[in-house]
Parts: structure tokens; sequence; C-alpha cells
């Protein structure tokens, strides 16, 4: 039985803390040096098999023309406000240089010469979109091979030249391109810190002790260092994203702190009862690891399940993401209880500081509650707040519900895409280089398309591909042919009229797809695809868009079925299913009106509207369904509790809820911190993320968590425990069935169960 195996497992680990605390000592330890030896760094490669994208990428990649690989750009300017590539030949001449010197770097199989075709035919540099029309905006263009070759050690080269020669020539150097977006370090440090301290000061306010308030936070960084080892190591053998790490960090540290507080809140309950350390550590396992253990591994299946999307690089985030999960979970229930063993019996009082903060908060307090843990009896406040609901259930679940329901409007304009360069702050570099292009090219030169072309022996469907595409009104230029004479296969790098980001852009790239190549190419055997990082982008979204309802629904039915093998009830977990559906509804309709609709964008540094990046909301419903099921284990479990001892539904709801609603806040409050600490960074796709998971967590514990579940329960009666008795014959029993090891639920305490006979 679960709760009996983490009773032993939380009492031995408590018994004998120093052999657990150097057994993980040195699992980390090994985890750090394997990342050091073995491990790799993250990239992106935002494609998939049978896309039309990936297509035209395998065509160039036969014609061996390189344009199949990662490409950087380095836009220059000259510092001279009147001077211009046509008439400055000093400029003209750092150009040449800086050319040069970029083509010597490693890798780099090729660059476009701007200055030399000017020299050469005049005007050939202008019509090539190598110098802006005014002559004063140049674009050397680098190609380097497949992504696969390459490593962060080759953008830090390229780097490291343009901070060289900014200080040597008469030149402003800025650069941009998909080197960047796959090699560039993610965001993170700053957040990490600014959320780990908000932590700490909730902690503090909820125990009133350092030592308390420090336990929670240690074992989620521990935990954290050892997943985000383990997941460089992962790099080191597939290519794991950028966004992984960031993710990671963000979820390990929100479900960590959250693991290790469920758990230290329920053993200072024990140690007021006068339980001593090691039995109260090994009871605090058993009655809150259970939820702890069924939530992570809620987590963790509804991550995994992102493979459902056949997005490769979705798939290996996913599981980058659960192996942090997972060891947050490990370290919840093996690392936390030989701490609270080591610590002894001072983890039950509270200090100085804790008392005066609490005395100021509600009254003198006598001895017995200093030493109370948290939630070892309800607070009179939520005890109130949660009999008043119940009293008055039908207004409260329909005004929450309304409110949800409200929220989650903006969803009906969701648009999925990437947000470019253009999103990014003034300070980075690829933000200026972005504008200097979209200035002197136009919006669509920062994104352009790349047709791959098998004419297969029709001789003429080159000149009509040509014609055809550059007639459509979405196309701004298409650059000269490259013909590969050993295949014949022809690629034509055009330019759209607009941004990368903008939906007339895939717009356009879906035109091309249906009408203008199918009239070009006719009947016969010739074949044309769109290739380019717009075109590849454009179609992971629409295949995360159209693989999002079967993966909902996946997890919603995984869901049900567990949370009703837990609580031995078929309304429970259809409640829980539908109110989480609510707050991830309306955390997602508040994403579509900050990020499309730019309302209070710029609380969070948002510069500009942008899309919804096309892999955040399944990554996000994978997420915030499995942290969700957090809350709802620990709170309901509580209800199951007290419904077992007294067998009355509404004392149960009141007492049930009441009890963990203190430590629910805190823990949500600790996770909404940690989370919009990642929501002021610069990157938009690791603001979506943290605002997302913010939102919908904070919604999540106080409008579902202490308003419409108590309001639901109570309109529900004791119809909450019903189960057919069919049915409960068929469930299995273990291992993560009804054997609560807690006092209040034990064979001493009459079990209520409404079976339909």
């Amino acid at each position: 039985m679960l709760s009996k195996a983490l009773l032993r497992l939380g009492a031995s680990a408590a018994r004998h803390p120093w052999r657990v605390i150097a057994a993980w000592l040195i699992a980390a330890t090994l985890a750090v040096l394997a990342a050091v030896a073995f491990g790799g760094r993250t990239a992106d490669s935002m494609t998939a098999p049978g896309l039309d994208s990936r297509r035209a990428a395998e065509l160039i990649e036969r014609a061996g023309t390189g344009q199949e690989g990662m490409t950087a750009q380095v836009v220059v300017t000259p510092l001279d406000d009147g001077a211009t590539f046509f008439d400055d030949d000093g400029a003209r001449t750092a150009l040449t240089r800086l050319r040069a010197e970029v083509k010597r770097l490693p890798h780099v199989l090729g660059t476009s010469d701007p200055a030399g075709a000017l020299d050469a035919r005049g005007d050939t540099a202008v019509r090539g979109g190598l110098v802006s029309a005014d002559g004063r905006i140049a674009v050397v263009r680098v190609q380097y091979p497949d992504q696969s070759r390459l490593s962060a050690e080759d953008l830090d080269a390229l780097v490291d030249l343009g901070d060289r020669l900014r200080a040597e020539l008469p030149l402003r150097i800025e650069m941009g391109g998909n080197l960047f977006y796959a090699f560039s370090d993610p965001d993170g440090g700053a957040s990490e810190l600014i959320g780990l301290l908000a932590a700490a000061a909730i902690l503090f306010l909820a125990f009133g002790s350092l030592v308390a308030a420090a336990l929670p936070i240690g074992i989620a960084v521990f935990g954290l260092t050892v997943g985000v080892a383990t997941m460089t190591v992962l790099a080191g053998v597939t290519e794991v994203p950028t966004f992984a790490p960031v993710l990671g960090s963000m979820v390990g540290l929100g479900v960590g702190i959250d693991y290790a507080l469920f758990v230290l809140a329920r053993h200072r309950e024990y140690l007021a009862r006068g339980l001593d350390p090691q039995a109260a550590a090994g009871r605090a396992v058993a009655t809150a690891g259970r939820p702890v253990v069924f939530a992570g591994g809620t987590v963790v299946v509804s991550i995994l399940g992102l493979a459902v999307a056949n997005v490769p690089f979705m798939t290996v985030g996913g599981l980058a993401v659960s192996i942090v999960v997972l060891t947050m979970v490990l370290a919840s229930v093996t690392l936390l209880p030989a701490f609270l063993g080591a610590a002894g019996p001072r983890l039950g009082r509270i200090g100085r500081i804790g008392r005066a903060l609490r005395a100021g908060r509600s009254g003198r307090l006598g001895r017995r509650r200093d030493t109370a843990a948290a939630g070892a009896v309800p607070a009179v406040g939520w005890r109130r707040w949660i009999g008043h609901v119940s009293r008055h259930p039908v207004p409260y679940a329909v005004g929450a519900a309304g409110l949800l329901l409200t929220a989650t409007l903006p969803v009906l304009g969701l648009r999925v895409g990437l947000p470019d360069d253009g999103s990014l702050p003034q300070s980075r570099t690829e933000r200026r280089a972005y504008d200097l292009v979209a200035e002197g090219f136009g919006p669509g030169t920062n994104g352009p398309l790349v047709i791959a072309a098998d004419p297969s022996g029709d001789r003429g469907v080159v000149d009509r591909l040509v014609a055809t595409v550059a007639a459509d009104p979405g196309i701004a230029s298409v650059a000269p042919t490259h013909i590969d004479r050993a295949t014949g296969i022809a690629t034509l790098v055009v330019f759209p009229t607009t941004s990368p980001q903008d939906k007339a852009t895939a717009d356009t790239i879906a035109r091309l797809r249906t009408d203008v190549l199918p009239t070009a190419i006719g009947l016969g055997p010739a074949r044309a695809h769109v290739g380019g990082a717009a075109a590849s982008l454009s179609d992971v979204g629409r295949r995360t868009s159209q693989r999002l309802p079967a993966f909902v629904a996946a997890v919603l039915a995984m869901s049900f079925l567990l949370l009703m093998l837990v609580f031995r009830s078929i309304l429970v977990p259809l409640k829980a299913v539908l109110l989480n559906l609510l707050s991830i509804g309306a955390a997602y309709g508040i994403m579509v009106a900050v990020f499309q609709w730019g309302w209070g964008g710029a609380l969070i540094g948002l510069e500009a509207t942008v899309p919804i990046v096309s892999f955040i909301p399944m990554f996000l419903f994978a997420i915030l369904f499995g942290l969700s099921m957090d809350y709802e284990v620990f709170l309901l479990s509580r209800v199951r509790e007290e419904y077992l001892r007294t067998g009355d539904n509404g004392t149960a709801i009141v007492e049930g809820v009441s009890r963990t609603a203190r430590i629910i806040t805190s823990a949500a409050l600790i996770m909404v911190a940690v989370f919009l600490s990642f929501a002021v960074a610069d990157d938009p796709s690791t603001k979506m993320f943290g605002l997302g998971l913010a939102t919908a967590i904070f919604i999540d514990a106080t409008v579902v968590r202490m308003v419409l579940v108590p309001a639901t329960m109570t309109l529900l009666g004791r119809a909450n425990w019903w189960l057919p008795k069919w049915l409960d014959r068929m469930l299995p029993r273990g291992p993560v069935g009804t054997d609560d090891t807690d006092a209040e639920s034990t064979s001493e305490a009459p079990r209520p169960r409404l079976v339909d006979r």
C-alpha cells in the first residue's frame, strides 16, 4: 500500500538522516560531474517530420547548396549620419574588411558581398537586397552548415568578432538571424533569484521560523541542481530546446517548494500533537507525501503526453522538464524527512520574530498556539469564509463560474505563431538588427522564405515558378535563383511584404502552397515546397493546433480515471476536471488579452503585441493541469479524511478546506511569485510561460479552491462520494487507493460511502 510504503520510507529517512543526506550529496556531485563531462548545450530545431517545410529542407539538403543550414546576418550602417555606401569609400572599405573577417570564422560556408556587388555592377547589391536603396544600410548574410554541426561556440565567435570590430571600424554593427535563436542562452538567473527571495519571505510569514522557511527552499534548490544537471546530460545525447532549462527551473522551483511545504506543514502538525520528530516525519510523508507523489506523477504523465503532437522538440522538452519534476518528488519524500529528522523538535517552535509577526496580525497568542504547526488547526478566518460560502452556494458558484467564463472569452481570438526579433527589447542586438533591416528593405526581409523545387525534367517549371511567385501580392521580391547542376533542384529565396510574426505572412505561405505553386507546376512530375524559418514555425503551429484537442481529451480522461481511483467517486473527479478547465481557460484568455491585445503589456516589459507562441498552449495545458492536481488532491484528501471521520459532508467541507486553506494559499503565493519573476524576462516566450503559469495558479488557488470547490461540493451533498456498486467492485484499491494512515482515517473511524446498490 502506498501510504504504508511512504510511512516506512519517511520514518527510515528521519531515523538515519545523515546517510540519506550523504547519498543525495553524492548523487548531486555525480550529476554535476556528468553534466560537465558529457553534457551538451541546448539548441532549437523548430521542425517536425511530415511537414511541407521539412520536405523543402530535405530537397535543399539533396542539392547541397548549404541553404538548409543555419544563417546569421550582420547589419551595418555608417557612423557618419550623412554617409552612404554609394559615396563613402571609407565605409565601403570597412564593409569589405568586416565581410572578410566574418568569412574566416569557423564553420562559415560563405557570405554575401554587398561591397563587391556595388563595385562590380552598380545597383546589383540594391536589387539583391544587400544594400538599401538609399545606401545607408548593408547586410552581410552568413551561411552556416546544418545545426547538428554547430554549437554555441559558433555564436560566441560571431558576437566576439562584432564586439572587436565595433571598436575598430567606422560602422554601427548589429547582428541577428536564426543562429542567435538556436544558441542564445535562455533567460533565467536573475528571475530564479527573485523568485527564491519572494518564496523565502512568504514561507517565513507562513511558518514564523527561519529554519522551517529555509527547508522547502533548500530542498527545491538541491533538487533543481540534480534535475538541471541531468537535463544537461540529456542535451549531450539529443537536442534539448533552449526553453527547457528555463521552463524546468520555473516549474521545478514552484513544485519543489510546494511539495516540501505540504510535507513540512503536516510534520509540524504532528509535532504539535506530541509525536517525536522521527514518527512525525514518517506520518507526514505517509499522509501529505501521497498527494505529492500522485500530483507529481500527474504532472509528469501530462507533460510526457506532449508526444502526441509528433513534434520532436516538444517531446524532448517535455521529457527534460519531467526529469526535474520527478527529482523534486523524490527529494520531498526522502531528502526532506531526513532534514526533518535532523532538525528535531525545533521545527515545531516559532521563533521570536515569527511570534512578533503573528502577534501583530492576530493579537496575543498563547503558548500552545505558538508551538502549533501551520495548519494544525483551521484558521478562524478561513473557517468563517468557507462556512459563509457553504451557506450561500448558488450565488457563489454562479458568480465565480461567470467570472472565469468571462476571462476565457478572449481565447476565441487566440492566434498562434512565433514572436520575431521585433518583439525583443531595444537592448538586444537582434532587435536593433531587425529594425535596421525593416527600415532599409521592408519587414519581410527579416523572414525570407525558401522555395525548393525539383523540376523532374520539366525545364520550364523554374521560370514559371519565379514569375508566379513574384506576382503574388504577398511577395515583395525574389532573389536570383540557384540551380544545382547535379540534381537540377532549384532554390528560390523570396521576401514577403510582411514581418515573420504577421498573420498575413502565414496567409502568404498557405496561398503559395495551395494556389501559386500548383499553378506553376501544373500536372507534371515536378514538385515544390515552401521552407525557411518562418514557414517551419507556421507549420509547427498548425500541427500543434490540430493535435491540441486530442491531447486535451487524453489528459482529461487520464486525470478523471486517476482521481476516481483515489477518491472512489464519480462526481468529485468530474468536478475537478471541469473546474481545472475553467481556470486554465481563464489563464489562456488573459494571455491573449496581454500579448495579442496589449492590455497591461508594459507592466511586464512587452514592447509590442505578439502572437501566442505556437507550442505554448499545449505545454501550458500539460503543466497547469498537473499543477492544479496538486491543490485538488491535497485539499480533497483532507476533505475526504474529515468525511471518513465524521460521515457529515458539510462538516467535512468546512473543516477540510479550512485546514488546508492556509497552506494552499501560501503554496500558491510562492508559485505565483516564482512564475511572475520569469514574466519580466526579455524573451516573449519566457514571459508567456511565466504569466500563463502565474495567472492560472492564482485563479486556481483563490477563485476555484476557495469559492467554487466548497460551493459545488455543498450543492452536491452526499452525492460527492457516490460510486456505483458495480464500479466500486471493479476499481483496484491500491496502490493509489484508500489506504490512509492518518489517525483521522484509520479503520477505527467510520467509513461511510454512498454506493448505488
